[in-house]
């Protein structure tokens, strides 16, 4: 259930916030815990919420006109998703959905937007993030058009556990195969081939590194790239 509560891990933008920004929006926020695979904002519907996460990660998808969606960007307790709405973006062009258990801060779009139309700081982080968001989309791109899936793979299990803070990482391969845009049968092969040097342990529904240097040195170039980013951005 909804609780206006404290969550035991800091959401980094809103605890960067100076003290009267936050207390304008405290009044309007709920602390949610969201199932993995929960759909948040739809592609083209207008942006409800604002969600920040605390734990567990989001993920930004385009989707295609056949149905089919690919990430282009994540998000967690560093980021924000809808943070758009502040500035009069009312329509979400991307899917957000939960894609590892989390528990975020929620916050009315109505009330985000009207705080932020009298803030410029605000303001500024919303465009600022985005920026982030659209920097991570362009890695993404150039990452799925030109990078093995083998390495995509690895990028995408290095990248998701510094997110989650977790080396054990829980999901269907449905789920999986949505977030690179390849088949379901195309990450079973994947996951065997890596599996079979030792980096991981793959079993159905769950995936454990065991030796990360491994995985890095198998994961492309976008891994480091995006590594650089939020050191930058952090």
């Amino acid at each position: 259930m909804p609780q206006k509560a404290a969550s035991a891990q800091p959401n980094l933008i809103l605890a960067s916030l100076p003290h009267d920004q936050f207390e304008l929006l405290s009044g309007h926020m709920v602390v949610e815990h969201l199932k993995q695979g929960k759909v948040l904002i739809e592609a083209g519907e207008e942006t409800e919420n604002v969600y920040f996460p605390h734990s567990g990660m989001l993920s930004l998808l385009t989707v295609l006109k056949d149905g089919r969606a690919m990430e282009t960007a994540t998000v967690g307790r560093e980021g924000v998703v809808g943070a758009m709405a502040g500035l009069g973006a009312y329509v979400s062009q991307v899917r957000a959905v939960v894609q590892l258990e989390a528990e975020v801060t929620k916050i009315p779009a109505s009330r985000f937007r009207k705080v932020a139309s009298g803030n410029l700081s605000l303001q500024r982080l919303c465009g600022t993030y985005n920026d982030i968001l659209l920097s991570q989309a362009r890695i993404y791109a150039a990452c799925n058009a030109v990078h093995l899936i083998e390495a995509r793979f690895c990028r995408w299990l290095l990248q998701t556990a510094d997110t989650a803070g977790s080396d054990t990482i829980n999901l269907t391969q449905q789920f999986l195969a949505e977030m690179l845009g390849v088949r379901r049968t195309s990450v079973t092969e994947v996951a065997r081939k890596v599996q079979a040097t030792g980096a991981i342990h793959y079993s159905r529904g769950e995936i454990k590194i065991l030796d990360r240097q491994i995985l890095e040195r198998m994961a492309c170039e976008c891994y480091s790239t995006l590594l650089k980013q939020s050191k930058i951005k952090g």
